[in-house]
C-alpha cells in the first residue's frame, strides 16, 4: 500500500469508499497480514487523509469481516480461520445449487450469451495470468447465473455471502495450479445450463465449492 495512494484513485468515488478499497486491497493481497493493528494516526497520514474517513472505511471492513474491532484497543486485520469459511461456504454450496437448477429453468438466451461470454473471459483472463481480471471475471461469471434466478431475495443472501467469503476466494483464485481446473469446471457449468440438465448443473455447482473448500483448507494450514 503506497503512501498518499488515495491521490491516483477515482476522485469522484466519497472519499470513504476509496480509503475502503485501499485497505481492502491491501488485505486481500496480504500487504496487510492478518493480526496487523490498524493504528488511525499513522494509516492516516499514509494514506494522506483525516481519520473520520477512515474510521467510517474501517467499520465497513469489520462488517465484511476483514477487520476485527477490539474494544479500548482498536482495529486489526481479521485472521482467516477454518471454521469461518466452513460455515460460508456450507450455505453457499447449497445455494449455488439451487441457482443452479433455477437458472436451467428461467435463464433467457440473452443471459446465456452472456454466461459463455463470460466464461471465454475468464479463460482468457486465466492464459493472461492476471489475477485481477482472474477474479473479476469468476464474480461476472457466477452473478450471471445468479441474477438468471430472478429470485432477489436469493441474489441478496449470496451477495451477502460474497462480502463474507470474499476473502477466502482470492485467496483461492491466487494459486495459479488451479486454474485450469476452474475453467473445466465453469465449462461444465455452462454446458449444463445451457442443456437445461439442472442435475448436472446441481452437482457441477456442488462440486466447485467442494473444490474450493479443499483448496483454501491447504492454504490455511499451510499459513499455521
Amino acid at each position: 500500500m503506497k503512501d498518499h495512494l488515495i491521490e491516483n484513485m477515482n476522485a469522484f468515488l466519497p472519499l470513504r469508499e476509496v480509503v475502503f478499497s485501499t485497505l481492502r486491497h491491501a488485505i486481500l493481497t496480504g500487504e496487510l497480514k492478518p493480526g496487523e493493528r490498524l493504528m488511525e494516526i499513522p494509516l492516516a497520514q499514509r494514506l494522506g487523509v483525516s481519520r473520520t474517513p477512515l474510521r467510517e472505511a474501517i467499520q465497513k471492513l469489520a462488517q465484511e469481516g476483514l477487520v476485527t474491532l477490539i474494544p479500548h484497543k482498536g482495529a486489526e486485520v481479521a485472521g482467516m480461520t477454518e471454521k469461518d469459511m466452513l460455515d460460508v461456504l456450507e450455505v453457499r454450496q447449497s445455494l449455488d445449487a439451487l441457482c443452479a437448477e433455477l437458472a436451467c429453468q428461467r435463464i433467457t438466451a440473452q443471459e446465456l450469451s452472456e454466461l459463455e461470454a463470460a466464461h471465454h473471459g475468464f479463460a482468457q483472463a486465466v492464459e493472461a495470468a492476471d489475477l485481477e481480471q482472474i477474479v473479476k471475471k469468476d464474480v461476472a461469471f457466477h452473478d450471471i447465473i445468479i441474477k438468471a434466478t430472478g429470485n432477489k431475495r436469493l441474489f441478496q443472501l449470496i451477495n451477502d455471502l460474497s462480502e463474507q467469503n470474499f476473502r477466502y476466494r482470492f485467496e483461492y483464485l491466487k494459486d495459479a495450479t488451479l486454474h485450469k481446473a476452474l475453467v473445466k469446471e465453469h465449462w461444465i457449468l455452462y454446458q449444463s445450463i445451457l442443456q437445461k440438465d439442472a442435475d448436472t448443473a446441481s452437482k457441477a455447482a456442488k462440486t466447485h465449492i467442494d473444490n474450493q473448500r479443499q483448496a483454501i483448507i491447504r492454504k490455511i494450514q499451510e499459513q499455521t
